[in-house]
């Protein structure tokens, strides 16, 4: 009668084993689609974008205000060569520096390298300190269009800060972002793969 028993035993105990195994393995798989749910993800994308939009846009912002101070420093410039007892020399060695400001100008992955973004503001400080005695000697211009040229500068130069402070408020919420949903960014394979922290203005702020 025990004998009999052997067979009904083992056949339960395999049947147990049997029921964990796959008990195991769909609270595995539950596990795993509940990280990668579909619509989750599809939530981090929609917000990540909103984010490097937003990056972006300030980036764009500040870039385009350092253009515009470019662009109207030559325009004083020219103003200036056109004045009775103008330095040519001079007016043309500033022009030329000013003309090397775009190219030696960071960028959103190179400013890492914060003796990049020191180089660059040296150079335009050093332009200005040079330009502005011309322009404005003892706070008077020579003509009205230069006396314009040169209050612009003076307040497209006073928003660079604040022009980087938005940035760096930007680029810390698409980090912090980040750093939460690398998983679901990772699986979504492409660009969105290879996405790294962008640095900042601010680097105490990392």
């Amino acid at each position: 009668m025990a004998s009999s028993l052997i067979p009904t035993v083992k056949s339960a105990v395999v049947a147990l084993l049997i029921l964990t195994a796959c008990a195991a393995s769909c609270k595995r798989d539950s596990n795993k689609s509940a990280v990668m749910d579909p619509a989750s993800t599809a939530a981090v994308k929609t917000q990540f974008d909103v984010l490097r939009d937003s990056v972006d846009l300030k980036w764009r912002n500040m870039t385009e205000s350092d253009d515009q101070k470019i662009g109207v420093t030559g325009l004083l410039l020219r103003e200036l060569k056109s004045q009775p007892g103008a330095n040519t020399a001079q007016l043309q060695g500033l022009e030329k520096a000013n003309t090397r400001l775009k190219v030696r100008r960071y960028t959103q992955q190179t400013m890492a390298s914060s003796d990049l973004i020191d180089q660059y503001d040296a150079a335009q400080d050093s332009l200005f300190r040079v330009l502005m005695p011309v322009a404005a000697p003892n706070g008077n211009a020579p003509t009205e269009n230069a006396r314009n040229f040169v209050e612009g500068l003076q307040q497209l130069d006073a928003g660079v800060i604040g022009f980087r402070v938005q940035y760096d408020r930007a680029a810390q919420q698409y980090n912090n972002y980040l750093k939460l949903h690398q998983a679901e960014l990772q699986s979504l394979g492409g660009k969105y793969a290879q996405v790294k922290p962008l640095p900042l203005f601010t680097l105490g702020a990392q």
